[in-house]
């Protein structure tokens, strides 16, 4: 779904029936406009839960979280990082958004890779950290270091991550744009053929239907023929032959692959 003033994306949209974001006024109808409450994520990684109670999302340590409600024990509000609407635990959110002064670039840790802190703070553990605005120069590099993590959809944390967030996390961790689901990745950079793939690119797969959290399968090349991917069949992370996935995808009612540079 495209994400404009004329056709919001609801999963990206902070306003409820009751109430919309105050940044909204003019653009949203809403019976009431709510200033936005500024929290973090105080956890290793929060699940962001759909009205549904789905998971369609992570909130890491450090992001920011703008909440718009509070109701047993849970807030609703938005992701700032990526834009992602839910529910999370209160008790998984601190007050103010903080300022973080480093991003951790290690997985395996007591907290995820991309998670933010601040060094000033309280000890963050045995983690590898980069100064906020220092990034991985190569988006393949980073993800040949997450086979064998598990599959999780809605995941997007070395816990568990699903296709877009392995994409996603890669992204994020050399300082590019990062939208969340598949559908947003497929639209980045340029379009490529098949025939000049080279590492680094990306593979979507759009689904017409989708579903809770996500929107197609997403993968990255790591060469014109290998593809990284979190992969629900595998469950974890694994390097496959594009044409062995490419088959299999389109024999589950994925449609054809689009390939971008970015």
């Amino acid at each position: 779904m495209t994400h404009d003033l004329h056709t919001p994306d609801p999963r990206f949209l902070p306003a409820r029936p009751a109430f919309a974001a105050q940044a909204l006024e003019g653009i949203v109808r809403a019976p009431e406009y709510r200033a936005v409450e500024a929290t973090r994520g105080a956890t290793a990684a929060a699940d962001v839960l759909d009205d549904a109670g789905n998971l369609v999302s992570q909130l890491l340590h450090g992001e920011a979280f703008e909440v718009l409600l509070r109701e047993g024990g849970r807030a609703w509000g938005q992701c700032r990082r990526d834009g992602v609407v839910g529910w999370i635990a209160a008790d998984a959110l601190a007050a103010g958004s903080g300022a973080p002064t480093h991003r951790v670039s290690s997985i395996g840790g007591r907290l995820p890779l991309n998670a933010m802190v601040d060094v000033a703070g309280a000890p963050v553990g045995d983690v590898a950290l980069m100064p906020i605005g220092e990034f991985e120069p190569d988006l393949a590099a980073v993800a040949e270091r997450l086979p064998g993590l598990p599959h999780r959809l809605g995941g997007r944390s070395d816990r568990g991550m699903d296709c877009a967030g392995l994409v996603q996390t890669c992204l994020i961790a050399c300082g590019r744009a990062a939208p969340r689901y598949a559908d947003g990745q497929a639209e980045m950079g340029r379009p490529v053929e098949q025939k000049g793939l080279r590492r680094g690119d990306l593979v979507v797969w759009p689904h017409g239907r989708g579903g809770p959290g996500w929107s197609g399968h997403a993968a990255i090349m790591l060469d014109g023929e290998t593809l990284i991917h979190a992969s629900g069949r595998a469950g974890q992370v694994v390097r496959e032959a594009l044409s062995d996935v490419d088959a299999r995808q389109r024999s589950e009612g994925f449609d054809a692959p689009t390939f971008r540079r970015i």
